[in-house]
């Protein structure tokens, strides 16, 4: 690493062009119309890129013009980055056009200089602002594909030297890595894995790595993430001076599950744009078998209105988890160790299940590589692969395990509620600091505004009433739930962890999703969005949660399907988006 120049300070001047909606506006309005075929960075000239297993040109260079790089570095450094909120809105449009761009381009780089601006000295940080500032990628290698991703069991050790380091071993997947001028290494500094202190961050600069000590392979494109540049690097014994600890010697591993709270929520919450455009793109092609299209309409419309409307809710339920966790980065941190892993664990179950459940809309269309439909296969490609990541859902199940009994002996039915400002997407909040991160805190106070916000419900109405139960049954869920933890042995750490600590967990997230629904729900009573204030979306979420925790689910009235079809069609036609945001887009 070299001494930085001096940064620029850009401060926080809060204008109308630097307000989230207005750059999630430019970011839309530079992006373009997707389905216009002569758009330089529509699908058709994303799919031409996926076919070649290259990122688009013309995408990233658009990407700088906006000045993406400029949203990963904090406000304090020059750049824009203050809350994860709203990084997660300005990104939010670059995935749903295409998963590998927003991650090749975009959040690679911030999650290698996340660890920077959390862990670096004022020099590093200074230096890592510099390079996003002027346009450069980052990346971050701690993957161990060997061991599932369990990066305590690090491949590449760091023998410690007067003054220096000596680095040994190899990562088999780094995204970025062929043009990357910093790199994030995870490495190990104590001879046996798993002790106190066994591992750290180096903060390196490639280019000044010699080339026989230090060596990058590309890998074979995959099926998903066709047009991310995944290689591995391969070091031996190169000698890196000391100055490029991130953070003190042997704090890798506490400062790794800080940041992956970060990371896994805002990837996570992230990927599900790119089911906003299947959920879009399914519509598109019901559309045009109706009344208005050239086909003969579905064979079984109600059917395909159901398959429409589960999809719709599946994404709302899911964002209203990703973005209750995505707003706890500022509000609740304390806390977010919990919310990140349940957000990074509902990814699969939900979001790959609707994405199939959409391909039977689609048919045989589902195999069509080109054109507007031809988006859908290759989402259906990408998002599964984002569910593995740097923490699949193992890694995220074994942060809330050893969670589970301190929150079932004083938080669950004793914490208070959580803010009403955590459940209302945009509102203004205080500035994300790393600070209040903690590796865990025995409280959870979402799921005590599931039991606030049950008690409450009276059941005025068929759809009220049916709200009302099914919130009910979420309680029961979690009392339920508290039992069966408080009945298990307390954990071993020299013992296997039993399987019934992992189905616990499961329905655990499912619990969370629900509080975070109602959470939703009850706090935008009277806001901008009348849908979020409807019961409909609220109650038909809970009976999907409910039917996945495998429990009789109180009767959903015919009306609540009706309800969401009708939002699902009035977005589609208002060109708007499907989440909690509900933005307007480009066509």
């Amino acid at each position: 690493m070299v001494n930085p120049a001096p940064v620029a300070r850009g401060g926080s001047t809060d204008t109308a062009e630097d307000a989230p909606a207005a750059r999630v506006a430019r970011i839309e309005e530079l992006l373009g119309d997707p389905e216009d075929r002569t758009n330089p960075v529509g699908h058709r000239a994303l799919l031409q890129a996926d076919l070649r297993a290259a990122l688009s040109v013309e995408a990233e260079g658009l990407l700088d013009t906006f000045g993406m790089s400029h949203e990963f570095v904090p406000t304090r450094l020059g750049g824009r980055f203050d809350s994860a909120e709203t990084l997660l809105r300005v990104m939010r449009p670059v995935f749903r056009r295409d998963v590998g761009l927003g991650a090749g381009y975009g959040m690679t780089t911030f999650m290698a200089a996340s660890d920077v601006w959390m862990l670096g000295d004022g020099a590093q940080q200074e230096w890592m602002a510099r390079l996003l500032l002027d346009g450069s990628k980052a990346a971050i290698a701690q993957h161990e594909t060997a061991h599932t991703n369990d990066f305590v069991r690090s491949q590449v050790r760091a023998e410690v030297l007067p003054g220096a380091l000596s680095v040994t071993g190899g990562k088999p997947v780094v995204n970025n890595l062929h043009r990357a001028d910093a790199l994030v290494l995870f490495c190990r500094t104590a001879p046996r894995p798993g002790t106190t202190g066994s591992h750290s961050a180096l903060l390196l600069d490639p280019h000044t790595l010699p080339p026989d000590r230090y060596r990058v392979t590309r890998r074979p494109p995959a099926l998903g993430l066709r047009n991310c540049y995944f290689a591995g690097v391969q070091l031996q014994g190169c000698v890196v001076p000391d100055n490029t600890l991130l953070g003190p010697l042997g704090s890798g591993v506490p400062a790794a599950l800080r940041s992956f709270q970060v990371s896994r929520t805002l990837m996570a919450s992230l990927v599900s744009a790119a089911v906003d455009t299947a959920l879009r793109t399914a519509v598109r092609v019901d559309r045009s078998h109706g009344p208005g299209g050239t086909g003969s309409g579905p064979v079984d419309p109600q059917h395909t209105a159901g398959i429409l409307a589960g999809a719709f809710v599946n994404l709302l339920l899911y964002d209203c988890l990703a973005v209750v966790a995505t707003r706890a980065l500022h509000l609740l941190p304390a806390e977010t160790s919990v919310y990140s892993s349940a957000v990074k664990l509902l990814l699969p179950r939900v979001l790959n299940d609707t994405m199939y459940d959409l391909a039977s809309v689609l048919g045989a269309q589902i195999y069509t590589r080109e054109g507007p439909v031809g988006i859908f296969q290759k989402h259906l490609r990408d998002v599964p692969v984002v569910s593995l990541g740097h923490a699949g859902s193992v890694a995220c199940q074994a942060t809330v395990i050893p969670q589970l009994r301190p929150l079932a002996e004083a938080s669950w039915f004793m914490d208070s509620p959580a803010p009403a400002g955590l459940f209302r997407p945009g509102e203004p909040m205080p500035p994300f600091s790393y600070d209040g991160l903690a590796l865990a805190c025995g409280r959870d106070s979402v799921s005590a505004t599931l039991l606030e916000v049950a008690a409450t419900l009276t059941g005025a109405g068929p759809v009220q009433r049916a709200l009302r139960d099914l919130a009910g049954q979420m309680t029961a869920e979690l009392h339920e739930l508290r039992g069966r933890v408080l009945a298990l042995p307390p954990l071993d750490p020299g013992a296997p962890v039993s399987p019934a600590w992992f189905a616990l967990t499961d329905r655990y997230v499912l619990v969370l999703a629900a509080a975070a629904v109602l959470g939703v729900w009850w706090h935008n009573q009277g806001g901008d969005d009348p849908f979020l204030a409807d019961p409909a979306w609220a109650a038909t979420a809970l009976h999907r949660i409910a039917g996945r925790l495998g429990t009789p689910a109180a009767e959903l009235p015919p009306e609540c399907i009706a309800r969401v079809h009708q939002e699902v069609l009035a977005r589609y036609g208002d060109r708007r988006s499907f989440d909690l945001y509900n933005t307007p887009i480009p066509g």
